[in-house]
């Protein structure tokens, strides 16, 4: 059990485990590993590890500085989240999440939605209303099913792996003000612009990089 209180964390304190070498105290190293595993961390589900970190923000950017990983925090709607550092020299920290070309849709239509309905509070969504404003990319070879199958598997997506959705009842989320965040406008416009190619030229999509939605790579076709 640590001896430093206050976010003292420069000083020496109890080791947590024989041989322990860390010098943080046990909830700031638990928000360290917290932002590394990512996608984020919200203060209203873990508002432990958010007392810690406001706590100790500083000394946990000088580590995730260590690992090349730049801290985001948002203090007015309690998320933070790490991405890679801003330099073309740094390698790549950030894990990375290939999405299919459905998934990179969602993501825009969440976004769009969180967007136009902000400062109303929560927002909910519910299943079928984002689904069908995702029919417009079926395909002609791809039946009814089999893409009902797809827009399903991209909404767990949302829930289980990016967590920009938490259930809000049956068929219906709560899309995380963090989405707003985690894909800028930058981000936005380019992988429009490259929907837009793809309406217009018929073509595959590109690949992109978006932080850190366990970043955004439009596959060039739909997982099988």
């Amino acid at each position: 059990m640590t001896t430093v209180q206050d976010g003292d964390a420069g000083d020496a304190r109890e080791p947590l485990w024989p041989g322990d070498a860390g010098t943080l105290p046990d909830p700031t190293r638990r928000v360290l590993l917290r932002l590394v595993r990512g996608p984020y961390l919200s203060g209203a589900r873990e508002p432990q590890l958010w007392a810690a970190l406001l706590t100790d923000e500083s000394p946990i950017r000088e580590r995730l500085a260590e690992l090349f990983l730049d801290l985001v925090v948002d203090p007015t709607n309690e998320f933070a989240f790490v991405r890679n550092a801003p330099s073309e020299q740094a390698p790549n920290a950030v894990r990375s999440e290939r999405l299919t070309f459905l998934d990179t849709a969602m993501l825009l239509v969440l976004r769009h939605t969180l967007l136009s309905e902000e400062g109303r509070g929560r927002v909910i969504v519910g299943q079928a209303d984002v689904f069908e404003q995702l029919a417009v990319y079926r395909t002609p070879d791809r039946d009814e099913k089999d893409f009902a199958a797809r827009l399903n598997s991209s909404w767990h997506k949302m829930h289980n792996k990016l967590r920009v959705l938490h259930r809000a009842g049956e068929d219906r989320a709560e899309i995380s003000p963090v989405l707003r965040l985690i894909v800028d406008a930058d981000q936005v416009r380019a992988i429009t612009a490259e929907f837009e190619r793809i309406a217009r030229e018929g073509s595959s999509a590109g690949t992109y990089d978006v932080e850190p939605a366990e970043s955004v790579e439009p596959a060039e076709e739909d997982e099988a």
